[in-house]
């Protein structure tokens, strides 16, 4: 009864209501659409989820996330604001799979200064600043991560 559940990865709309009954957190929140759906099925389930915001700071384009001036404009909304079934735990991001620790920094740094930039504007659960994979934690730890996700460390390489 004291387990939690997060959901990890991408999370397409029609797939909110299957989970919806079952986590504490989404972990990956990409879309103004995605947090409307999470607040409809949470409300369905008379719960409350904590979400994280995913915001794309990589340079890579196949990465997925808010872009900065995006969010921005949907937290001034206001919109987010009036749900009650959907609680902002903070921000995540996924590095640029890349070998130069430089660019690796530099996205962790995006990042942080993000979460800072966003902190002022939640109460205080907005607490999580979820960086880092089994490659560069060690790098992510540095830049204040409070979440890691290390499954390929615990798990080993996906095989396609």
């Amino acid at each position: 009864p004291q387990a939690q559940v997060h959901f990890i990865g991408h999370l397409q709309t029609n797939k909110v209501k299957l989970i919806a009954p079952f986590v504490s957190m989404i972990t990956s929140v990409d879309s103004e659409r995605l947090i409307a759906e999470i607040e409809k099925q949470a409300e369905r389930c008379n719960r409350q989820i904590d979400i994280l915001l995913e915001v794309h700071v990589a340079s890579e384009e196949s990465k997925s996330g808010w872009d900065i001036d995006e969010l921005r404009s949907y937290l001034a909304s206001g919109v987010l604001a009036q749900m009650s079934h959907v609680r902002v735990r903070g921000v995540m991001t996924i590095a640029t799979n890349s070998d130069d620790e430089r660019v690796v920094r530099g996205d962790f740094e995006r990042i942080r200064h993000i979460y800072e930039e966003l902190k002022p504007g939640f109460d205080a659960n907005f607490d999580t600043l979820s960086i880092g994979m089994s490659d560069d934690y060690p790098i992510a730890l540095e830049y204040g991560t409070t979440m890691v996700r290390v499954g390929t460390a615990i798990f080993g390489a996906r095989e396609y």
